[in-house]
C-alpha cells in the first residue's frame, strides 16, 4: 500500500474477499423466491405441473446465470472506490451496495418467477 491507497493487485483481492463471501447469500434469496412461487403455484393450480418443460428448467438454468454476471456488476464500483481517496469509508459501507443489490434482485426474481410458473402467464 503506498500512500495509504492499495495497489490494483490489494483492491482486487479485498473486492473478490468481500463479494464471492456473500455471493452465496445473494444465490440462496433468489433460490427461496424461486422455490416459493414454483411450490406456491404447484399448490393453487396443479395445471402449472404439466407445463414445467425441459425448455422451462433450460430457461431457469441462463437466467441463474445472468443473475450472476449482473451479480458480478458489484466489482466496478467496489473498484473504482477503493482506489479512491474514499476507500476507508467505502469499505465500511459497502454493504449498502449489496443490500440494495439483493433487494433489486429479489425483485427482478420475483417478478420472472410469478410469470414463469403461472399458468395463465408462463
Amino acid at each position: 500500500m503506498e500512500n495509504g491507497k492499495p495497489s490494483f493487485r490489494e483492491a482486487v483481492s479485498s473486492a473478490i474477499s468481500y463479494w464471492e463471501r456473500r455471493r452465496l447469500y445473494y444465490n440462496g434469496v433468489l433460490a427461496v423466491i424461486v422455490l416459493f412461487y414454483f411450490f406456491y403455484f404447484l399448490r393453487t393450480a396443479p395445471s402449472a405441473k404439466t407445463e414445467l418443460s425441459v425448455d422451462k428448467l433450460s430457461g431457469l438454468f441462463v437466467l441463474a446465470v445472468l443473475a450472476n454476471v449482473a451479480y458480478c456488476a458489484a466489482y466496478v464500483p467496489d473498484l473504482f472506490a477503493q482506489l479512491s481517496s474514499y476507500r476507508d469509508p467505502w469499505c465500511r459501507y459497502r454493504w449498502v451496495l449489496f443490500l440494495v443489490g439483493m433487494f433489486l434482485a429479489a425483485i427482478i426474481t420475483r417478478f420472472v418467477a410469478i410469470g414463469f410458473f403461472s399458468p395463465c402467464c408462463g
